[in-house]
């Protein structure tokens, strides 16, 4: 067993301000986004001014913020926001969804794409090469949170968390972290590797790659305490990843189908 660290959720403060590492985790992803974009404006990539990026910025963090927020209370605490929906508001209690997040982070990049004639799925196959910092980000601070920890275990790195009993457990917050941020990324990159690649193709093995991931993990991960197991066996983040791997497959097949009509 590995002692767990003893480490601040508070990064540092300005005056009676707390900054923490994962609003930071948050910042680092929409940083990434936003020059991802201006990048790609720049080599010709996506047909945009370079500024735009700036635009896109505030519908992604309005779509991000505000989706992972009501995921949370749709997916994992429905009867605690049904009956105390002023408190879909209150952020700095915690709880967000990474699904909700990608589905307001979609919602807000098609705003923002039909609004400039580009193609949603071009904006997706930039956007896919940047989520995997934000999300490496956000696992570490779920890791110094000292939550989502992981399963009782007996695997020589498991760890105590403080708040979740005396047995060890996975740290899977790491497990995430290294999963659906280096190793996503190289998937992605590795996806659209080759010129002319069809447009939606990184989007798709973004979408589908994360999916099977997260639904790997989550067999190391503890399910949430007020909702358990929830269909055949299976956590609330498996049943969301699964539907992932299938939108994200149904990209992928729409992207080969067009890139085989172009050849």
């Amino acid at each position: 067993m590995i002692p767990y660290p003893d480490l601040d959720p508070v990064a540092f403060r300005l005056g009676p301000l707390a900054v923490r590492w994962y609003g930071l985790a948050y910042l680092a992803g929409f940083w990434a986004a936003h020059a991802s974009v201006r990048r790609a404006a720049r080599r010709g990539r996506l047909p945009l001014a370079p500024e735009d990026a700036d635009a896109l910025l505030g519908a992604l963090v309005l779509g991000v913020v505000g989706g992972a927020r009501l995921g949370y209370a749709v997916f994992y605490n429905l009867p605690h926001f049904a009956a105390n929906p002023l408190r879909l508001f209150a952020l700095w209690e915690g709880g967000m969804s990474f699904h909700g997040g990608l589905a307001g982070a979609a919602l807000g990049a098609w705003w923002f794409a039909r609004g400039r004639g580009v193609s949603l799925l071009a904006a997706g196959d930039v956007l896919a090469l940047a989520a995997p910092l934000g999300l490496f980000f956000g696992r570490l601070a779920n890791f110094v949170n000292g939550e989502l920890y992981g399963r009782v275990s007996s695997v020589p790195w498991a760890m105590v968390f403080p708040g979740a009993g005396p047995l060890p457990r996975h740290p899977s917050q790491l497990y995430e972290a290294f999963l659906e941020g280096p190793i996503l990324w190289v998937l992605v990159w590795w996806a659209g590797r080759s010129p002319g690649s069809p447009q939606g193709l990184r989007c798709g093995a973004f979408v589908a790659g994360y999916g099977v991931l997260r639904f790997l993990v989550e067999l190391t991960r503890e399910p949430d305490a007020h909702l358990g197991l929830v269909l055949g066996g299976l956590s609330m983040g498996q049943v969301l990843s699964a539907a992932m791997v299938l939108a994200g497959g149904w990209l992928l097949w729409r992207a080969r189908l067009a890139g085989t009509q172009g050849d």
